[in-house]
């Protein structure tokens, strides 16, 4: 080997080595962040549910407060609902508080003074409710009137405001730590991406130099070796040789240096996606975070930021996800179908509980129609298929309405049941109406995320429990997508 081809070799394994470090230390650098992230997230959540837990003891106190005085002044048992309900409430929640501070020393050392006064207050409110019941109203009422209660409650409404002012103070701590660290992770990252494109840059510029040194030595060759045909050969054949020695040297830097960087390429696109969840979160500015928000930035912090190290293309991920969808229609079509009594209320009302907040976030509404309370069928692939069709109705609402769900079940025929879901939503052309049922295929417009696989996978599933699925639709009015099943699908499995 040469003297020029072993420098190349050496300078190509250098560049290769300082790559390869380089993504070696974002990495290192990166789950480090991310566990910091993760543990700040957990301390914020913790202090998030001890404010909720004092505002809502308080709460419970005041409920309890203004029943006790309705049923002393008017002696009405009605009065006491309230106070009777958050009784019993308020010492749960009293000791759920107690566990839920007992690794904050300061909240915790007020715990047995704010436990005393409760039990205090709660010990005031009874004798005033005994008296009344003993016929001294007059004795309850001159209780109520009293400083004693008051004064508790003043006391009491002091520590809980303590509670949540330190609370307050501890999540604009970790929130202010885990911009910090969100920034420490982009600088990270876009330093990253330079170094290895300078790397790259360097190795190309070793490849340019060594490809100009081996168009000079051939051009020697010619010049001194005209008319020598035996070592003209050999000058050739020793030249065939460095040619193929470059292309796998640049196979291996256009390839093993390209390969680093389009991880990090990969990389910052997915870190730029999850930490949208984490800045919904953490940058509400007091706004009501959504139980889904916090659960994507959960999400986000213990599972999307790792996984994305390992993400080359976007492509490569799209094209997994496909095949994953076609092998899970496949699956679902040979899976044992398991016949059992389903009740149709129960299941819708458990459906529509899970998607009630994104309805009512557009003050959106959903009502229930059941004339035909059960059937016989897999229960699995009916949840499934509702699932999809409730989803799509809250994906594809009309932007100029709010949402109006409705869902029939109705008897049809001897042996069949009849699942209607309507929505008010944008609506489907007629010429879309079987097309949408097919995989991979979507309609209008497209601004929503989906590979048309939701639709195409819900026929399946409504086919293999021995029924069918169509839809009723005109464009900007809203859509029925009609589900027919048999009523007792055991049936046909014996059949």
């Amino acid at each position: 080997m040469s003297a020029t081809q072993a420098g190349f070799v050496r300078s190509t394994l250098l560049f290769l080595l300082i790559g390869t470090a380089i993504l070696i230390g974002i990495i290192v650098a990166t789950l480090g962040l991310v566990e910091r992230t993760r543990s700040t997230f957990d301390y914020i959540l913790q202090e998030r549910n001890i404010r909720r837990m004092a505002a809502d003891l308080m709460q419970k106190l005041t409920d309890a407060e203004t029943g006790q005085r309705g049923f002393v002044i008017t002696g009405e048992e009605q009065f006491l609902q309230p106070y009777e309900g958050a009784v019993s409430e308020i010492r749960e929640n009293v000791e759920a508080l107690a566990e839920a501070v007992k690794d904050r020393p300061i909240k915790a050392e007020r715990m047995d003074t704010l436990r005393e006064k409760i039990r205090g207050k709660l010990t005031e409110m009874g004798q005033a409710i005994n008296l009344v019941r003993s016929g001294e109203q007059d004795e309850a009422i001159e209780l109520v009137r009293g400083d004693v209660g008051r004064e508790l409650m003043d006391e009491i409404r002091q520590m809980l405001d303590e509670f949540k002012d330190l609370s307050d103070a501890n999540v604009e701590t970790g929130t202010q730590e885990q911009i910090a660290a969100t920034q420490q992770l982009q600088w990270i990252t876009l330093g990253g991406g330079i170094a290895i494109v300078a790397v790259m840059g360097g190795a190309l510029l070793v490849v340019a130099q060594h490809v100009r040194a081996l168009a000079a030595s051939r051009q020697e060759v010619e010049v001194l070796n005209q008319g020598l045909e035996a070592r003209v050969a050999e000058r050739t054949e020793d030249l065939m040789r460095a040619n193929q020695e470059i292309q796998r040297f640049a196979y291996i830097v256009t390839h093993d240096l390209r390969a680093p960087l389009v991880n990090i390429m990969g990389f910052t696109a997915e870190l730029d996606a999850s930490l949208k969840s984490l800045q919904a979160y953490v940058l509400n500015d007091g706004k009501t975070v959504s139980e889904d928000q916090i659960h994507e930035a959960r999400l986000a912090a213990a599972e999307d930021l790792p996984e994305a190290i390992g993400f080359i293309r976007s492509s490569t991920k799209k094209m997994d996800g496909l095949i994953n969808a076609i092998l899970k229609i496949s699956r679902d079509g040979r899976r044992q179908l398991k016949p059992e009594i389903v009740e149709l209320q129960p299941m819708l009302e458990t459906i529509t509980d899970s998607v009630y907040h994104q309805i009512s976030e557009s003050d959106g509404s959903i009502k229930l129609e059941i004339k035909a309370p059960r059937l016989n069928t897999d229960r699995l692939s009916v949840e499934q298929i509702l699932g999809n069709l409730f989803d799509n109705a809250i994906k594809y609402k009309h932007p100029d309405r709010p949402l109006a769900l409705a869902v029939r079940t109705a008897p049809e025929g001897r042996h069949m049941v009849r699942i209607e879901v309507e929505d008010n939503g944008r609506g489907i052309a007629e010429h879309d109406h079987e097309r949408i049922f097919e995989l991979f295929r979507r309609s209008g417009q497209q601004d929503q995320s989906g590979d048309g696989i939701g639709l195409a996978h819900v026929r399946s599933l409504a086919r293999n429990l021995g029924g069918e699925i169509t839809v009723q639709s005109r464009l900007g009015e809203g859509s029925t997508f009609v589900l027919r099943l048999p009523s007792d699908l055991s049936r046909l499995v014996r059949s």
